[in-house]
């Protein structure tokens, strides 16, 4: 049961990171009144990507 619960925050890390290209590509296409909050967006994503396998993940030991 370990083993499937530490899936699912990798799974998520994983498909954050990948959604924030996306938002960093898109945020030059969109109009420049939402541009910055869409860039901004795309870092918080990889932020959280990567701040979730070492909050829930934590050590392999």
């Amino acid at each position: 049961m370990e083993i499937t619960m530490k899936k699912l925050p990798a799974i998520a890390a994983i498909a954050l990171f990948l959604a924030s290209f996306p938002m960093f590509a898109y945020s030059f296409a969109v109009p420049e009144a939402v541009a910055p909050y869409l860039f901004f967006a795309g870092i918080l994503a990889v932020t959280g990507s990567l701040m979730i396998p070492v909050t829930f993940l934590g050590r392999r030991d």
